[in-house]
């Protein structure tokens, strides 16, 4: 038996692969003291953007640094993506690794794949071994096989001198029966040595990995704490004594590593089992979603729940972040009148209440505004800090915002401006019933705003967005906004913001923008307290 531990590689999609050199030597310590076999220290990859640390790159100078006990085996992991394309594989791999085995600090190097990527997969094994590196091979999402395929994958990998095959729960939605019937499906076509990859979406992370070591499973997965990416993996120090491998006195360094370093950064990162990933498991559908929705706070508990639902179904198996902003294909069921919001606001002065405390905090001076100057007040989604009387209209767009506020959406008075024909199908039908509907027509485009009478492009599908295109092709006169605190610090989404902003303020026939409560949005701003009529 093989216990293999990849928590600096695995646990790099928490922190950017950025573990520091001293830890990484504390952990190796740890890992030769309690007997694991294998440690995965990282990626190797050829991919540079965005920073990220160094284990996200597992370089031999990298390597070489470390203080690598000489019975632990050091091995690297590969995504088939980066290189299955390649028009010249043998220069892809030559770059991947320039050194042999033998002049390598890398013992194994795994190539992980999705099935349909096997067959391209297979070349860069023969190249590997002849480089002298043990190979293994990791078969992704193989939940979503039939047992024949798994056995007709298994049978064209054993043609290839492969190591050992893996297999991944990747969606963590397996159980211990699920569990033996791959292995059993695997020897269909296998006779070489069997390796597993749990996640622990159901909690079932350590059963799984001990169900297949029962099963003749030769190589088991594991991760310190179980960092990993989603909900994460087996832990380490479980399956350590689950499996006896070692002694009680063994463990102390890792126990040490983990109370000074994983805990606390478990407790900032936030991975483990929870009731999303729990629910994404039983869906289906790829954890890396609830990890991002949860790390991001415009995702409520409602958008999340909502977002799971839309993502149900083969879209939500593989992970594109993109999937959470795009809208559903128009349907073609039913024509519906387009709406121009110059009816509304053309040469009128706009107020745009945004969801930050902004509007709570100064709800006072803005109510007296509203009732002194008597803009045009439009709400984002359910924004309802001010007088439901001094709220004109809201606008809505993104189809997971839709759902999750759909409830609340048809208690509110006001009329609702949104892209009909873009709304999945159970939005529409609920506010036909019980909303007064403004067609304004919407299609997402990462190129730029554009705008006509009764449609615009935008580049997300974010409601500001939406909502700036409507009153610049509404020919608003200007718009105060407020509410649009932004988030502290280098907050990402500060960053991703300002582009939008930016990028409407440079089109031609934009309103004029005006923040008028605290914001650190990179626009012009006043303060509500300044214009007549708005006093506290």
């Amino acid at each position: 038996m093989f216990i293999l531990d990849c928590t600096l590689r695995d646990g790099g999609y928490y922190n950017q692969w950025n573990f520091g050199h001293d830890v990484v030597n504390r952990y190796l310590r740890a890992m030769a003291a309690a007997q694991v076999d294998v440690v995965e220290l990282g990626l190797r990859s050829l991919k540079n953007h965005g920073f990220k640390g160094p284990n996200a790159f597992t370089s031999d100078a990298y390597l070489g640094k470390l203080d690598i006990a000489s019975g632990l085996q050091v091995a690297v992991m590969v995504n088939a993506a980066e290189f299955v394309n390649s028009e010249n594989l043998p220069q892809t791999l030559q770059q991947l690794f320039p050194n042999s085995a033998a002049q390598s600090p890398v013992d194994i190097v795994r190539l992980a794949c999705h099935s349909h990527e096997i067959e391209a997969t297979l070349p860069a094994v023969y190249w590997l071994k002849e480089q002298g590196y043990q190979v293994g091979l990791n078969m992704m999402q193989i939940s979503e096989l039939s047992s024949d395929h798994i056995g007709s994958y298994a049978k064209q990998i054993s043609s290839a001198p492969v190591d050992v095959l893996y297999f991944a729960d990747s969606l963590g939605s397996m159980n211990a029966t699920q569990v033996q019937a791959v292995i059993q499906a695997l020897r269909q076509g296998w006779q070489g040595d069997i390796g597993i990859h749990t996640h622990d979406n159901i909690g079932l992370a350590l059963q799984n990995s001990l169900t297949a070591m029962a099963a003749g499973t030769r190589w088991l997965d594991c991760t310190v704490t179980g960092m990993g990416r989603g909900p994460g993996n087996a832990k380490t120090e479980e399956l350590l004594m689950e499996t006896g491998r070692a002694a009680p006195g063994d463990m102390v360094p890792l126990l040490k590593l983990i109370n000074s370093y994983f805990a606390p950064l478990k407790h900032q990162c936030g991975w483990g089992t929870n009731p999303f990933y729990y629910l994404s498991g039983k869906l289906g559908i790829h954890p890396s979603y609830v990890q991002e929705m949860m790390s991001d706070s415009r995702y409520s508990e409602e958008d999340i729940i909502a977002a799971l639902e839309q993502l149900k179904g083969q879209q939500g198996k593989k992970f594109d972040m993109r999937q959470l902003s795009r809208q559903p294909q128009a349907t073609e069921a039913k024509e519906y009148t387009e709406w121009s919001p110059e009816t509304i606001f053309a040469g009128l002065e706009i107020l745009l209440l945004g969801t930050g405390p902004g509007v709570h905090e100064h709800r006072v001076a803005i109510e007296s505004y509203v009732r002194t100057r008597q803009p045009v007040v439009v709400a984002l989604n359910t924004q309802s800090a001010i007088g439901q009387d001094d709220i004109d209209y809201r606008i809505a767009c993104h189809p997971i915002r839709l759902l999750a506020d759909l409830e609340q959406l048809l208690e509110l008075p006001q009329p609702l401006i949104t892209p009909l024909n873009m709304l999945p199908e159970q939005v529409r039908t609920r506010l036909e019933q019980n909303q007064s509907l403004l067609n304004f027509g919407m299609q997402v485009s990462t190129d730029s705003f554009q705008f006509s009478r009764t449609r615009c492009q935008v580049p997300t599908s974010l409601v500001i967005g939406y909502a700036l295109a409507a009153f610049a092709a509404g020919k608003a006169e200007r718009v105060l906004m407020a509410g649009f605190d932004g988030y502290a610090g280098d907050d990402r989404r500060n960053l991703e913001m300002n582009q939008l902003l930016q990028q409407y303020q440079a089109t031609k026939a934009a309103s004029p923008l005006l923040a008028v409560t605290q914001t650190r949005y990179e626009i012009p701003q006043a303060s509500i307290y300044g214009f007549n009529g708005a006093n506290a």
